[in-house]
């Protein structure tokens, strides 16, 4: 731990000292394949630890709750400008930097469009969609009507029964974008669904933010009313998440989040999203996501010459979804074969899936091994551990000892 000490822990609390250090030994020695995770640079690690969270900022710049907010106002103003420019947004759009996480943004935008038992259309999870985007489980699916869409029988999003449910039930709100899909979104098509019946068109980008801001993937931004992000994925920042918004729905969207459905922002992690929004503009960050893209096919056409076969396959993003089936194993089983050998990736439902705790894929991504410099070279050779696992039933001791080789050679900032 060349930049990270924590010398007060490590006094007051080696209990708890001792089980932070055994989680940061842990990231080192893991090649993490969860395609929701990420590294956090030193600067974010700064901010959220920072004394910024010592105050409580209740409402909005220069309409505060509570005195001695006048710093915070410029930070909250700050991150607003920034992120705004980094996704090359005019004035026409707004953004509310206050939502604690991605789940709590969903619901702030749900309170603020909605009303219980409105109908909304969104991805069903066994199909690569977010539990918040309807599924029954959720409030996403208990508070209001949801309507689900899905997968054609080639694995892309089917946006012709897309289009049918919508004329069929009008639903208030579409979501689209997803948590585990390998391609690319057609944010206009869905734009088009949603304004021919009079649908507010929610995208939820948290998963290609990123990608998004480097031109790699399509933008939602002139076919969405209302756009969503988190801030740790792709975009490498701190847990947080973003609401961008049109002008006229920013009132609305603003009141939703405060005072709807929660209250005083965390202003570190407001901070934080500042600073990762003025990276996202500097050309290191679009060298990054092209890595991040480099690398997923990289890892996708080294799983396909080992004879895995993948939904779609391919991948036109940072992500890719391995189908089991024809292997004999669940995904869970997967996963925990993998993780005793170092390796994580998590299980994931595929299209006919009628199980959902025994799902039958098994989902990868690169930004976190990105994060690390791996490159084509690095996403190869993990293919091939992923096989020794898998296929070839390699004693999981053995191939850890080669986890710990290789990432040996790519160590965190930490």
């Amino acid at each position: 731990m060349k930049n990270l000490s924590f010398k007060y822990l490590k006094k007051s609390d080696p209990q708890l000292y001792r089980l932070v250090i055994s989680e940061i030994k842990r990231q080192e020695e893991t090649i993490n394949l969860i395609p929701s995770e990420n590294v956090a640079d030193l600067a974010i690690l700064e901010l959220v630890g920072s004394p910024l969270m010592n105050k409580y900022s209740e409402g909005y710049p220069k309409a505060r709750y509570y005195p001695g907010n006048e710093i915070y106002d410029q930070i909250e103003e700050l991150a607003k400008k920034r992120l705004l420019k980094a996704f090359h947004l005019n004035q026409k759009w707004s953004v509310n930097v206050q939502s604690y996480s991605g789940s709590p943004a969903n619901l702030a935008i749900y309170f603020g469009l909605l009303k219980p038992a409105d109908k909304i259309l969104g991805l069903a999870l066994a199909q690569g969609g977010h539990l918040t985007h309807g599924h029954k489980v959720n409030f996403s699916g208990q508070i209001y009507q949801a309507i689900q869409y899905g997968l054609d029988q080639n694995g892309y999003l089917d946006y012709r029964g897309l289009e049918k449910l919508a004329k069929k039930y009008k639903p208030k709100v579409i979501i689209s974008g997803a948590t585990a899909y390998p391609r690319k979104i057609n944010f206009k098509k869905i734009g088009q669904i949603a304004k021919s019946i009079g649908a507010y068109h929610l995208a939820d980008i948290s998963h290609i933010a990123g990608l998004i801001i480097a031109g790699l993937h399509p933008s939602p931004f002139p076919y969405a009313d209302i756009v969503m992000s988190t801030t740790h994925k792709t975009l490498k920042g701190p847990r947080g998440a973003i609401i961008f918004c049109r002008q006229e729905l920013a009132q609305v969207i603003d009141r939703a989040v405060f005072p709807g459905t929660q209250g005083g922002p965390h202003n570190n992690i407001t901070a934080a999203k500042a600073y990762l929004a003025l990276k996202a503009q500097k050309s290191a960050f679009q060298k990054y996501q092209k890595q991040i893209i480099k690398n997923a096919k990289a890892l996708a056409d080294g799983f396909k010459k080992l004879g895995f076969k993948l939904l779609t396959n391919g991948t036109d993003n940072h992500l890719m979804l391995i189908d089991l089936r024809d292997i004999g194993l669940s995904g869970r089983e997967a996963e925990k074969m993998l993780e005793e050998a170092g390796i994580l990736a998590n299980r994931n439902s595929l299209p006919g899936d009628e199980k959902p705790f025994r799902p039958s894929g098994l989902r990868l991504g690169t930004p976190y091994l990105t994060s690390r410099k791996m490159k084509e070279k690095e996403m190869a050779k993990i293919a091939e551990l992923i096989y020794q696992v898998l296929i070839q039933k390699k004693p999981a001791k053995k191939v850890l000892k080669e986890v710990k080789r290789l990432t040996r050679q790519f160590p965190l900032p930490y």
